[in-house]
């Protein structure tokens, strides 16, 4: 099986953030990074080969920020999304470039939003593992939350089974009592992802391309909708303002200096004489 390949989503430009600056290039951590190479980094640590970048607002800021991080000779590659019409319409701004992975079905795409900094590398080897162990057409990573306002909802029909994302504004109200979340982590086969993006309808009330119609699309064909409800709630704290920026920016020094700290204990740790 190819290694999966990565589409993340980084045309955005953030207007609630006060800043000209694209969103997914507001720093965090510790020394600062901008918070869209969490994401590149956890999308390597789960074995994509190719990772794309969706760009748009200020595309050469965005060129020259992945260049300083990770060297003027890094692998990554861009696509321009020259309008925002969309996370559909995104994606399909790089479909060229991906022409080989979806002449046959097998190809793994994963694609993730640019502004999500806490998604781990271990959540997206669970997605895929259940993407490959059903043979899916699609794979959806979910999250449970107290509080899911303005969350797509994850509608599952009787069995538990998969049914469709409803947007929070499209939701009755009964859906809106539904916690569990999509936070935008999905898995596509190259194929039938390009292939239904063809069927994706504008939404009248915003003009946009949804890719979260693509799942729907899909099942209504008979293909293999999977759910791994495997995205801790921590996880999906969305960053639209400067003040979600240092929450989010908190938690994710706290979980490196973790991180640092077991690390340095793993070394020290050893037989004693």
């Amino acid at each position: 099986m190819p290694s999966p390949s990565a589409i993340i989503l980084a045309a955005g430009m953030g207007k609630r953030m006060n800043s000209d600056l694209p969103k997914v290039l507001h720093p965090v951590g510790n020394p600062p990074r901008p918070m869209v190479c969490a994401v590149i980094d956890a999308c390597r640590a789960a074995g994509c080969d190719r990772i794309v970048l969706v760009i748009g607002h200020r595309a050469d800021l965005v060129r020259e920020a992945i260049a300083k991080a990770y060297g003027p000779n890094h692998t990554i590659e861009f696509g321009l999304q020259p309008e925002q019409l969309g996370t559909g319409h995104a994606v399909r701004c790089v479909e060229n470039q991906f022409l080989t992975e979806k002449s046959a079905p097998g190809h793994e795409v994963l694609v993730l939003a640019g502004d999500g900094p806490l998604i781990r590398a271990e959540t997206l080897r669970d997605l895929l593992a259940r993407h490959r162990a059903a043979e899916a057409a699609a794979t959806l990573a979910t999250s449970t939350i107290a509080d899911p306002t303005g969350y797509g909802r994850i509608v599952r029909d009787a069995s538990g089974a998969f049914s469709a994302i409803v947007e929070h504004k499209d939701a009755t109200p009964g859906q809106r009592a539904i916690n569990e979340v999509n936070p935008s982590y999905y898995c596509f086969d190259a194929k039938e992802l390009f292939t239904a993006l063809g069927d994706v309808r504008k939404n009248p009330q915003s003009g946009e391309y949804y890719i979260t119609d693509v799942p729907g699309l899909l099942l209504a064909q008979g293909k293999t909708v999977e759910v791994v409800p495997s995205v801790p709630p921590e996880d999906v704290l969305s960053i639209n303002t400067p003040d979600q920026l240092a929450q989010v920016d908190a938690i994710y020094q706290r979980r490196a200096s973790a991180s640092s700290h077991s690390s340095l204990l793993t070394s020290h740790s050893g037989p004693r004489p």
